[in-house]
C-alpha cells in the first residue's frame, strides 16, 4: 500500500497508472441506480484516476442465492412480505399482459444499452473467491453509493467488500443502508465489515448513526455522487431536443399510493398540463392504466434526465428523481413512498435530502391542498448554495481519503 507523496511521484515517474475497482449497482434496470453508478465513475474520471467497474455477471448466482436465504429467513415478517409482493405482481403481469411484457422489454433494453456503453467494465469473475484472487490487480476498492447496505445485501456479502484482502484500501463513497435500523443478524455482520473498511462516508444521517452504533466510528455524511456534478455536467449525456414539444407534468412514482395520483390530478386540473408518467417501474400498478396522458417506455437514464429537465412540474417518491429536480431547478414535490418508517421503509433518504436544502415543505403525503402547495415557491439560489457547500465538502473528503491511501496527490 502506498502511503506518501514521494511514492506517488515515484509511480508517476515510472509511468505506472494505478487502477481502482468500483463496486456499484450499475446493472439494475433502475434510473437512480445506474445514474449514481455512472456518477461514481465520473468522479474518478474527473480526478484522473483510472477505474473500472466490477462486472457482476459471473457473481450473480452466488449473490442471489444468499439473498434468497435472507428473504426466506424473513418469511414471517409482514413488512418484508409486502415489499417483495410487488416484485411478484410484476412477474405475474408480464405473463398476463403481452403488451406490458413488450413495453418492459423496450425499457430494459435502454438500461442494458446504457450499462454496456457508459461503463468501463472489468473482465468476468465467476465467484467472489476468484475476484479475491485478482484483487491485487487493483490499488483500491470503492463501494457505493445507493442502498448497497440494505439487510439483504449485507447477507449477500458482496457490497461489504469482505472479499478484498486487508492489504488493499477499501472505501465507502456515500453508501446507504436504505433503512434506519438493521435486523439483529445483519447488524452483527455490519459491525464486522464496517471495521475492515479504511475510509467510510455515508449518504444519510441515519446511516451515520448506524455506523457509530455498530462500529463506534465517526463518519461523514457526503452527497450522493449524482449531486457531485451540476446540471450542465448531466446535460452532456442528454440530447438537447425535448422529448415532448408541449409543456407537461412529469410523474415518477415507484410506490402504489392512490392519494399521490389524486394530488397530481388536482394539479393537472389547476394547470391544464398533460401528465407524462414512467409507469410500472418497480411494480405493476393496474390503477395507473389510463392515469397519464403519455406513458413512454423508450426511456433510458439519459432520457430520464431529459424528461425531468424539460418538465414544468415534477412529482415523485424517488430519491434520485428528487435529486435531478433540484439540480435542474424544477418546481417539484416528493412524496413518502412508505406511509410509516418501518424496517423496510426507505423514506429516510428523501428526508435527509430535503432537510439538507431546507425544503422539508416539499415532502407530502398526498392529502394536502394542491392549490396551496403550488403557491409555495422554491428559492433556488439558497438551495444551490447549500448543495454547493455539501458538494465541495464531499469532493474534499474524497480527495483527502484517496491522498491518505496514497492514491491521489492534490498538487
Amino acid at each position: 500500500m502506498l502511503h506518501c507523496k514521494d511514492q506517488l511521484h515515484q509511480i508517476a515517474n515510472k509511468n505506472i497508472m494505478i487502477k481502482i475497482a468500483l463496486v456499484t449497482c450499475y446493472f439494475q434496470p433502475n434510473y437512480g441506480s445506474q445514474l449514481q453508478a455512472y456518477a461514481t465513475q465520473m468522479a474518478f474520471d474527473k480526478l484522473g484516476i483510472k477505474n473500472e467497474t466490477i462486472m457482476i455477471d459471473g457473481l450473480v448466482p452466488e449473490i442471489n442465492k444468499a439473498k434468497y436465504r435472507y428473504f426466506l429467513s424473513r418469511i414471517f415478517d409482514i413488512n418484508t412480505i409486502r415489499d417483495k409482493w410487488a416484485t411478484v405482481r410484476k412477474l405475474i403481469a408480464q405473463k398476463r399482459y403481452p403488451k406490458y411484457r413488450e413495453n418492459l422489454a423496450t425499457r430494459n433494453a435502454m438500461f442494458k444499452e446504457f450499462a454496456s456503453s457508459k461503463f468501463y467494465l472489468s473482465k468476468l469473475y465467476n465467484s467472489k473467491n476468484v475476484l479475491s484472487l485478482h484483487a491485487n490487480d487493483y490499488a483500491a476498492f470503492i463501494v457505493g453509493s445507493d442502498q448497497l447496505w440494505l439487510p439483504s445485501n449485507i447477507s449477500a456479502d458482496y457490497y461489504t467488500l469482505n472479499f478484498v484482502p486487508d492489504s488493499i484500501p477499501k472505501f465507502s463513497l456515500a453508501t446507504s443502508f436504505g433503512v434506519s435500523e438493521l435486523p439483529h443478524k445483519q447488524a452483527k455482520l455490519a459491525s464486522i465489515f464496517l471495521r475492515r473498511l479504511d475510509y467510510i462516508s455515508v449518504r444519510e444521517s441515519s446511516g451515520q448513526k448506524l455506523v457509530k452504533e455498530l462500529s463506534d466510528r465517526d463518519v461523514p455524511v457526503v452527497c450522493d455522487p449524482t449531486l457531485m456534478f451540476k446540471a450542465e455536467d448531466w446535460e452532456k449525456i442528454s440530447v438537447k431536443e425535448r422529448f415532448y414539444d408541449s409543456p407537461y407534468i412529469f410523474v415518477y412514482f415507484l410506490g402504489n399510493n392512490p392519494n399521490h395520483r389524486v394530488f397530481v390530478k388536482a394539479v393537472q386540473k389547476l394547470t391544464g398540463l398533460k401528465i407524462v408518467q414512467l409507469a410500472h417501474c418497480d411494480e405493476y400498478i393496474k390503477t395507473d392504466i389510463g392515469f397519464a396522458d403519455e406513458t413512454p417506455y423508450n426511456v433510458g437514464p439519459c432520457e430520464f434526465i431529459q424528461l425531468i429537465r424539460d418538465a414544468e412540474f415534477v412529482f415523485t417518491d424517488s430519491f434520485h428523481c428528487s435529486v435531478f429536480s433540484l439540480l435542474f431547478k424544477k418546481q417539484f414535490f416528493s412524496f413518502r413512498r412508505y406511509r410509516g418508517d418501518g424496517n423496510v421503509s426507505t423514506n429516510g433518504r428523501i428526508y435527509s435530502l430535503l432537510s439538507l436544502v431546507k425544503l422539508e415543505n416539499r415532502l407530502l403525503y398526498g392529502d394536502e391542498n394542491a392549490e396551496k402547495a403550488l403557491s409555495i415557491k422554491i428559492n433556488y439560489d439558497a438551495v444551490h448554495e447549500k448543495i454547493e457547500s455539501l458538494r465541495n465538502y464531499s469532493w474534499n473528503w474524497l480527495k483527502d481519503s484517496l491522498k491518505g491511501a496514497g492514491l491521489y496527490d492534490k498538487n
